[in-house]
């Protein structure tokens, strides 16, 4: 496909004008002001259009958009153990297809083009992803508060078994480990995991900091703090991705800096919860990778994309009272190019030739998007779901003014509400 004559954020996250975007396979492979020679095939119209690199989701629970609006207005620890925790002892094969389903049409909708997704059902999640055309970082999350030995936990047999999914559809599906979080394990299932993390060459994904109760009683329980339990027991000797860290301490900071842990920052699912608000300028001025997540739909509620930006931009600002910090080009960043880099996709996040054709064009002809005193500054704090007309994924067009290419939206709604409703029986 050839885009024609449209606007782009390009490479360095500047906007150019009048630009001609070709596309081959799965792949980016012109991008210029000159319009090719070679045939791309369909040539699609830039008029009053955008295209930018898709988003890429660095922390989500995709099944459980089964709770969307499920638990309201409770503190987290009561909202797990009296909400979310019974509904998800009674989920099952189906019901996670449908709610992974229901959660990349929406993905889908609001440009986000992968996902790093923990949870559990692997192979259920793994064939709604690849149904749906979307890409996902898929780990068996480990959760082991009865300190049942490593050797014994199903999940960790399940987690062994999950990485026969890797690369799985063309490397739309890559395989990731999970120690859920320090609060919910022991040492040894932490240090086990660590070791198997390793050998498998994989992204470690884990909760960190969430909130002040999390961070104070793992300082009671090991005289260290979330990140430094993790990091003592070797966590973070790989790739890894901490989500939340919303209570760090700068000696936590350090520990990231110094091992290439990536951050996740999840600001709406924070606020909601009332968890706080991480401290994405000191971890930016220690060159932390820090990426966007929004966690699930059940503590968000939603997977806008451009809320989270708004969010993460604003909150960072507050957060150490300083207007000047966190520009909207890095906010742009943080949730593209970060984000692939902290699922470990080198050749995506970007449009530039070569990489992978990961996009969404938008609408530049709306009253949000205007007067442009800088087209970069309105993406940020002006952009709307709503004005997302087309999502690329490896190419291949998933979402074209409102329609799916991939889901038929009907059917998986239908699906996901039936299944729901089974589950609330069983409650």
């Amino acid at each position: 496909m050839l885009f024609t004559k449209i606007s782009l954020l390009d490479e360095n996250y500047e906007i150019q004008n009048d630009m001609y975007v070709g596309v081959k396979g799965d792949t980016i492979s012109y991008i210029g002001k000159k319009k090719p020679e070679e045939d791309f095939g369909e040539e699609i119209n830039g008029k009053n259009r955008l295209l930018m690199p898709g988003f890429y989701n660095a922390h989500a629970h995709s099944p459980m958009a089964l709770m969307r609006g499920y638990g309201e207005n409770l503190v987290l620890q009561d909202w797990l153990e009296t909400k979310i925790f019974p509904f998800e002892d009674k989920l099952d094969s189906n019901a996670v297809y449908w709610g992974t389903m229901l959660c990349m049409a929406e993905s889908i909708k609001y440009g986000i083009v992968s996902s790093s997704d923990m949870y559990y059902f692997i192979p259920d999640m793994v064939k709604a992803v690849y149904d749906s055309g979307m890409k996902a970082n898929i780990s068996r999350s480990i959760a082991n508060p009865m300190g049942i030995p490593y050797d014994e936990l199903p999940s960790i047999a399940e987690a062994r078994e999950s990485l026969k999914y890797h690369g799985y559809a063309d490397g739309r599906v890559l395989i990731d480990t999970s120690l859920h979080a320090e609060y919910t394990n022991n040492i040894e299932t932490a240090t086990r995991l660590a070791e198997f993390t390793k050998e498998a060459g994989a992204i470690m994904h884990v909760h960190c900091s969430e909130t002040k109760f999390e961070h104070d009683e793992c300082i009671k329980r090991h005289g260290k703090t979330p990140a430094q339990f993790l990091n003592d027991c070797g966590l973070f000797d790989g790739p890894a991705l901490a989500a939340h860290c919303v209570w760090c301490e700068p000696d936590d900071l350090e520990i990231f800096a110094e091992k290439g842990v990536s951050v996740a920052t999840n600001p709406m699912s924070n606020l909601k919860l009332a968890s706080g608000i991480a401290n994405v300028p000191a971890m930016m001025s220690r060159k932390i990778n820090v990426a966007v997540g929004t966690d699930s739909v059940a503590s968000n509620n939603s997977l806008n994309f451009f809320e989270e930006m708004k969010a993460a931009a604003a909150l960072a600002k507050v957060r150490v009272k300083d207007p000047t910090v966190v520009t909207p080009k890095e906010v742009l960043m943080m949730a593209t190019l970060n984000g692939a880099k902290a699922q470990g996709r080198t050749d995506c996040g970007t449009l530039a030739a070569g990489k992978k054709a990961d996009m969404i064009m938008l609408r530049t002809d709306v009253p949000n998007m205007h007067p442009v005193h800088n087209m970069v500054n309105n993406l940020v704090y002006a952009g709307d779901s709503g004005d997302i007309v087309m999502t690329i994924v490896d190419g291949k067009i998933l979402y074209n003014n409102g329609e799916y290419t991939t889901i038929d939206i009907e059917k998986t709604i239908f699906e996901a509400e039936t299944a729901t409703e089974k589950i609330l029986k069983m409650l």
